[in-house]
């Protein structure tokens, strides 16, 4: 530390105002830092690279608490970096979002009176990139807000043309491998949407339904099934049970008539079947089930397609044209009619699919798609983290990731949209099919056309950490900065977005995974652990707080929170509290530049410092050491917690205070104890950074005339250590704090003085009588003083004359009262809690509470009985 004090300009210890006032600062702060270029990486340097990407938001989204915790710990993470002296890239940009983006914009052309077909394709995308230019990306300007500091000039859009050529090579490469193939599947259907929808897209809710029972077959040969969705029998075209159900062993193999059709339909038998489950069989509809499906294909049957697109009914009869749900009504009642609805439970509770853009309820439907087969890459992505080439932090994870690609399904990546990368495949007049690649010339001619679907956004998303660096281009950047260093991102897309950037980037990279590390996150949830939700009542704007508090406060309470893999419960008051730190700091600052705080010259010798000084920077040495270590476990709530009893407790509350009196005295020691103090600031503002930038920022440029905190070096344990001092510091804390607490029990006033005997001969706190004296408002003993209480602590006794300042008889009274009502709360939970019939019955919440009372009672009763042992006598 010492060598780095002396690198540094002479400070011009400018004067700081009364005051913090964030918003005064922030911006100005910022944009700054933007035009100085401290932000941006180059491919060229010969600093070892440090590379994060920005989890890519919506282009149609804005800055929500998760994206402001997330960004948080990402800042942190890279500032600190780049004050290690690493060539340091955090990679902006912002994702297509194709259905979303859609969404909005179709919307705005409601408003007109007008659909996307009026438009026709080429006009729709053009008004499309004519609202990103206008409308999208107002998450950028609240990303600045926040303190993000990403490279802006290297800012990336998953639909830029390099991107775009990114997404149409490696597809070329997929399909020539015969890793994209196109067939008919199940896929998730929106029929608001029109499009097909990826797993991440649907979201599953409790839905009251209904469950009908319904009879098939005539005499002998019938079977009943149940079902929550009855207009769905229209396209059955078998029954299945369990192979070795004796209860249907009679009918495997007959056909049975299929109730309101003119059909009959097998009995199989598939292992599939739950015997226990319901009767043990149920109703086979191929083209509107996945597992349905599965079974049509082990046994041949046909897939009848019943819904067109808007789930209408298509399927010839009475209840053609009928919405599904009308018709579900409707088949219902004529089974009813028939007889043949054995029995109706409803409302019947269970989960349903629902579109996460529009909420409408999905529909399973039978599709021509376009795949990738993800088996071999699924089994790359497993292998990387198995071999320790890619670390899951925390550990505990990795088993939710295996058992995610270890059972991957094939990957359906089209989507019926116009927004979106457009699939590279042309087909011909006499059934040809074509791949294009970014190199060739697409085919042209009468008959040909190009598919008209797009591809899923995970898809391009997926490439993100190569795409955005030039590939596949074999560019500067790409060399530089791939792989990444680590993924910050929520555990809630661990399988989704991480595992296809896994599959892609060691495809892609020739087996180099993505990044080293993958640390994942929690979900910032209210102060009562409740999911954040505008349904809710309890979302919160960030911008809002940042508004009233300062970004600084958001930041420093959502980095707090930051337990490893865990969910992050904030409040207001938790904002407001960091508020008062950001305070606390600058309030400080302010105090020690007024008192000669200094980063000037080296640090003295330790032999010239006091015992305090010394404590001080054998407790920094520590801090640093402590804060490296859990930057490196991604341990960002401890980290934090670490620094803010570091500078509030130990540096405000004790050094600031211990040290006032030589800095009263002056001389030789208060200089001392100025360059000390000015180190310590100089630091613990180094540690504070990443975390609360723009408080230390202001504060570190006016302590010592830096440029900027940014391009500071970052903080080394110099190895300095004086367990002695610490020692003899921790002795001097625990006398006052023990005075302290006994005036506060005692009902003095905390400004009172008393008079007192300090003896403090044969230990190392003889040194600090004045210190003791003025933080603990003691008064010389005079010639009539008498000792009424006597406090013996840390080897020293404290004697104390309260004659004149308590009323002794009424403060014996009343804690005489108050060990009373303690001693019968001891007496009512212990009955409790020795009587068994009232624990057999008793939950096990409310005995908690009682042993809690117990244990609330006993250390009541101890400290009642230290007060009155302390007290004179009356």
């Amino acid at each position: 530390m010492t060598e780095n004090a002396q690198q540094q300009p002479s400070a011009p210890h400018t004067e700081l105002p009364t005051q913090y006032a964030p918003a005064d600062v922030e911006g100005p702060l910022y944009e700054r830092w933007v035009e100085r270029g401290y932000f941006e990486a180059d491919a060229k340097s010969e600093k070892p690279p440090y590379t994060v990407v920005i989890p890519p938001p919506n282009v149609t989204g804005s800055l929500h608490l998760g994206h402001a915790f997330e960004h948080t710990l990402i800042d942190a993470l890279t500032r600190r970096k780049r004050m290690q002296g690493f060539e340091t890239l955090w990679q902006p940009g912002m994702d297509h979002a194709g259905i979303a983006t859609q969404n909005v914009v179709e919307r705005e052309l409601g408003k007109e009176g007008k659909s996307r077909h009026d438009l026709g394709r080429e006009a729709f995308v053009e008004r499309v990139w004519q609202w990103k230019g206008e409308s999208g990306g107002q998450i950028s300007g609240q990303m600045r807000r926040l303190g993000d500091g990403v490279a802006w000039s290297r800012e990336r859009f998953t639909m830029d043309e390099g991107l775009s050529q990114a997404v149409q090579t490696i597809f070329k490469r997929l399909y020539d491998d015969e890793l994209i193939y196109r067939a008919e599947r199940i896929i998730n259907w929106c029929p608001r949407c029109l499009t097909a929808i990826s797993d991440i897209e649907v979201e599953y809710q409790d839905d009251d339904g209904e469950l009908v029972s319904m009879k098939y077959g005539e005499g002998d040969d019938t079977i009943v099934v149940a079902t929550t969705r009855a207009e769905t029998m229209l396209g059955d075209t078998a029954v299945a049970v369990h192979p070795d159900d004796e209860r249907y062993k009679h009918l495997v193999g007959k056909e049975i008539r299929l109730p309101l059709t003119d059909r009959s339909i097998p009995v199989v038998a598939d292992t599939h079947v739950d015997p226990e489950f319901g009767t043990g069989a149920v109703k086979v509809t191929p083209a509107h089930d996945p597992n349905d499906f599965e079974i049509g294909q082990r046994h041949n049957l046909p897939s009848l397609t019943i819904m067109d697109e808007h789930a209408v009914i298509t399927a010839h009869g009475p209840f053609q044209g009928l919405d599904r749900l009308e018709a579900r009504s409707a088949i219902v009642a004529a089974l009813r009619a028939e007889g043949r609805i054995v029995a109706e439970k409803r409302p019947y509770a269970h989960s349903v699919g629902h579109c996460s853009r529009c909420k409408t309820t999905i529909e399973p439907r039978l599709s021509m798609q376009w795949w990738v087969k993800v088996g071999p890459l699924a089994k790359a992505a497993g292998d990387a983290v198995r071999d320790g080439r890619v670390k899951i932090h925390p550990q505990e994870m990795e088993k939710r990731y295996f058992d995610w690609v270890d059972n991957l399904h094939d990957w359906c990546i089209s989507r019926q949209l116009w927004w979106g990368h457009r699939i590279p495949v042309w087909y011909g007049p006499n059934g040809e099919v074509v791949c294009v690649g970014p190199d060739d010339e697409a085919p042209t001619g009468e008959g040909w056309r190009q598919d008209t679907d797009v591809l899923d956004t995970w898809f391009s998303s997926g490439l993100w950490p190569f795409s955005t660096l030039g590939w596949p281009e074999q560019t500067e950047s790409l060399a530089k900065f791939y792989p990444n260093s680590v993924l910050v991102t929520g555990y809630d897309i661990l399988f989704f977005w991480v595992a296809r950037m896994m599959m892609f980037g060691l495809y892609a990279m020739d087996g180099t995974p993505p990044f080293h590390t993958i640390a994942l996150h929690g979900m910032v949830r209210d102060q009562f652990g409740k999911k954040m939700s505008k349904s809710f009542g309890n979302a919160v704007n960030p911008l809002d707080w940042m508004d009233k508090y300062g970004s600084d406060a958001l930041r420093f309470t959502l980095a707090r929170g930051a337990n490893p893999g865990t969910d992050v419960p904030i409040g207001e008051d938790w904002v407001q509290g960091s508020r008062n730190f950001a305070n606390k700091i600058w309030n400080a600052t302010r105090f020690a530049l007024m008192n000669g705080a200094t980063v000037d010259g080296p640090l003295p010798d330790a032999a010239q410092m006091s015992a305090t000084d010394r404590w001080i920077l054998s407790r920094l040495n520590s801090v640093v050491a402590e804060v490296d270590a859990l930057y490196e476990d991604y341990q960002f709530a401890k980290l934090s917690d670490a620094l803010f009893h570091f500078a509030w407790d130990e540096v405000f509350d004790w050094y600031v205070e211990l040290s006032k009196t030589t800095f009263m005295a002056g001389g030789e020691p208060a200089k001392v104890s100025g360059r000390v103090l000015g180190e310590v600031l100089d630091v613990t503002l180094k540690l504070l950074h990443p975390v609360v930038p723009f408080v230390t920022e202001t504060l570190w440029t006016t302590l010592t005339g830096g440029e900027s905190l940014v391009i500071a070096e970052w903080p080394k344990d110099s190895g300095f250590r004086d367990t002695a001092a610490e020692k003899e510091i921790e002795s001097l804390q625990s006398v006052i704090t023990e005075v302290r607490r006994f005036r506060a029990d005692q009902g003095l006033q905390p400004g009172q003085r008393v008079p007192a005997r300090l003896t403090l001969d044969g230990t190392a706190l003889a040194p600090h009588e004045t210190a003791i004296r003025q933080l603990l408002r003691l008064q010389p003993e005079g010639d009539a003083f008498s000792a009424t209480a006597t406090l013996p602590v840390a080897g020293a006794t404290v004697a104390l004359d309260l004659s004149g300042t308590i009323d002794v008889v009424a403060e014996r009274k009343r804690l005489a009262k108050d060990l009373a009502a303690a001693e019968k709360e001891k007496a009512q939970a212990n009955a409790k809690l020795g009587n068994e019939a009232f624990l057999a019955k008793a939950p096990d919440n409310v005995v908690e509470k009682i042993r809690t009372r117990l244990a609330k009672a006993d250390e009541d009763i101890a400290r009642i009985q230290t007060q009155l042992e302390r007290l004179p006598q009356a």
